[in-house]
């Protein structure tokens, strides 16, 4: 008895492109690809989600590929590109907690109290920013929008066909858009903390020419603290609950309608 192997190296080419594409995702998004993951986890994840789709998409990849290695190797990088290209532009709608939280500690007069940020390679950030980081993760898998990522990774061997040529003018426009709705979104979240900083410095002023001798900084300061801390708790589930909703906008590009 004989048995046929030819289709083996088909599988594996297929398996190997997917997984390339796959795998850079799941380096850069949110949620999954956070440092503080271990690496061995995240290829887990990658390698477990391309076993998964690999029967859906395997027929997407050209029977030709493995006719030359200057081919293989071009549909590699395609491959490679579209993941970093998805995955980083994910990514950046979650940098727009680290840049509302230092907005936020920036008015309440938090600018100084830095920590270590487990969500970006353990760097020096404000500590609204880190609190803020830490709870849109959890609020992701919370609401299951990580399930909105897996279905836009799948969608995208739909948008992007392995072996076509990008569309490069569109992804820079997008990624152009991209960027601009992360600060807007960071700008908007950080808004109510924005007025009550120019109302507040704006009073302490008036104060100071009105009172010279008192010491005002000393005053101010505790002062400036609580009513952060009091306008973050009491906006925090509005805040969360907008950022929910301009991050599940932000997959939308790469759904299929």
């Amino acid at each position: 008895m004989t048995i046929n192997l030819d289709f083996l190296p088909v599988i594996v080419m297929g398996f190997l492109l997917m997984f390339a594409r796959i795998g850079t995702m799941i380096m850069l998004v949110p949620a999954f690809g956070e440092t503080f993951i271990p690496m061995r986890v995240r290829l887990t994840i990658a390698l477990l989600l391309t076993y998964v789709l690999l029967p859906i998409n395997l027929d997407l990849y050209p029977a030709d590929t493995m006719s030359s290695l200057s081919r293989l190797l071009g549909m590699l990088g395609g491959e490679l590109l579209v993941g970093f290209f998805i995955g980083l532009s994910m990514k950046l709608i979650a940098y727009a907690l680290t840049t509302a939280g230092t907005i936020m500690a920036n008015q309440s007069g938090l600018a100084f109290a830095m920590g270590g940020d487990a969500t970006n390679s353990g760097q020096q950030g404000a500590l609204m920013g880190n609190f803020l980081n830490v709870l849109g993760i959890c609020m992701v898998f919370v609401t299951n929008l990580h399930y909105v990522m897996i279905a836009a990774m799948q969608d995208s061997f739909t948008l992007f066909p392995p072996g076509n040529p990008l569309p490069v003018e569109d992804l820079s426009t997008l990624a152009l858009t991209s960027v601009t709705h992360m600060f807007s979104v960071a700008a908007r979240m950080g808004a109510p903390f924005i007025v009550v900083g120019i109302v507040f410095y704006f009073s302490l002023g008036l104060l100071n020419k009105l009172m010279p001798q008192m010491q005002i900084f000393f005053i101010a300061m505790p002062v400036n603290i609580m009513i952060g801390f009091g306008i973050f708790l009491l906006l925090l589930s509005t805040l969360m609950g907008y950022y929910l909703s301009e991050f599940e906008a932000a997959l939308q590009p790469f759904l299929l309608k």
